[in-house]
């Protein structure tokens, strides 16, 4: 296949994108449009059966063979034990945690974050946090979830902040590894193993969370490595689709990028099958955890169509999950935030119980 026919191809998606999100859902080919939602408030979307066990050792599907090298297949066939958490300097003491700025080993690349202790002496459950984009060059060290960093802490759960390679302290990045997001997935599951070797967190208590881009980060991981953690919750999330972010961010935002991605591997129509296996949804059927979806209905930055698809086929393929719905709430998650975190600490005590 030709590098030219690539960019031909390439110059009428950029033309494209500037509607990819004003008409048809594009990800309409996966399953039927989402019926509309109702709710004043928020809506519970099905969850599976009850027999569902989200403490049970999970049986994943065989490892399905990787459409190429870049792709979650291979994620699946790596080992994510993490390793020690150095703590780079104290940040804060409040009343409820102490505060540091740490990095841990994911595989050959050191990576940055921080890490939230709650008082006392544990074993404490855990929480490792994926932050949303932020341009990497202007980023600090645990930006973009400093509330729920906070809240979490306070309601006793440890939680390890990445800030993902290429990033605050972090080694840095390669494109292919930013692009994909398959570098930052790597990352949160190093971190998952990091923070289970800590001697004052419980292993079979932790969960994981992630916001807009970290939603799909999160999702990532859950079929990356299922039963890694025992419960996942997302925040106003990106697709489960792997193009449909391309078409929403990097088209419009860095269509260099997609150039590259699109001359080194085709374009999604030239070559579905790389582009299904970079997308968490294809692989569903391997989450164990439970799932716990936010999103508003006028977010306009991920919108709430992508959050009903995911967890339309989560449902279909077996997976305990919920969707809740916030009228009037936009990305940044600001009026109902404190009712979005009170529901989320609810559900993680609940799954993480012992």
């Amino acid at each position: 296949m030709e590098a030219v026919t690539r960019r031909t191809t390439l110059a009428g998606v950029l033309g494209l994108a500037a509607t990819a999100c004003a008409g048809e859902d594009p990800a309409a080919q996966d399953g039927p449009t989402p019926a509309p939602t109702t709710s004043p408030s928020a809506t519970t979307a099905p969850t599976t059966s009850p027999t569902t066990s989200p403490s049970a050792s999970p049986t994943a599907p065989p490892l399905p063979e990787p459409p190429d090298r870049v792709s979650l297949p291979t994620l699946m066939r790596e080992d994510f034990a993490g390793g020690r958490v150095t703590r780079v300097r104290q940040v804060a003491v409040t009343d409820a945690y102490t505060r540091w700025e740490v990095t841990y080993p994911a595989g050959g690349t050191t990576v940055s974050g921080v890490l939230l202790r709650p008082a006392g002496p544990g074993p404490f459950p855990a929480v490792v946090l994926n932050h949303g984009y932020i341009e990497p060059s202007v980023y600090v060290t645990g930006q973009g979830l400093s509330r729920e960093q906070d809240a979490l802490a306070r309601a006793g759960f440890v939680v390890l902040h990445t800030d993902y390679r290429g990033h605050a302290g972090s080694d840095a990045a390669g494109e292919l590894e930013r692009e994909t997001r398959l570098g930052y997935t790597r990352d949160t599951l190093h971190a998952v193993g990091s923070v289970k070797r800590l001697p004052y967190v419980d292993p079979d208590r932790v969960a994981m969370l992630g916001r807009s881009m970290g939603g799909g980060v999160t999702l990532n991981a859950l079929v990356a490595q299922p039963g890694a953690v025992r419960a996942a919750v997302l925040y106003a999330s990106v697709s489960s689709r792997f193009v449909d972010n391309l078409e929403q961010f990097t088209i419009p935002g860095r269509p260099e990028a997609a150039r590259r991605l699109y001359d080194r591997f085709g374009t999604p129509a030239e070559e579905p099958t790389f582009y299904a296996g970079l997308s968490s949804r294809t692989y569903f059927d391997r989450v164990a955890a439970p799932v716990l979806i936010h999103h508003g209905s006028l977010d306009d930055t991920c919108p709430l169509r992508w959050s009903e698809q995911t967890q339309r086929l989560l449902v279909r393929d077996g997976v305990a999950s919920v969707l809740r719905v916030y009228e009037g709430e936009q990305h940044a998650f600001i009026p109902q935030w404190q009712q979005s975190m009170d529901r989320t600490v609810r559900f993680l005590r609940r799954r993480l119980r012992a």
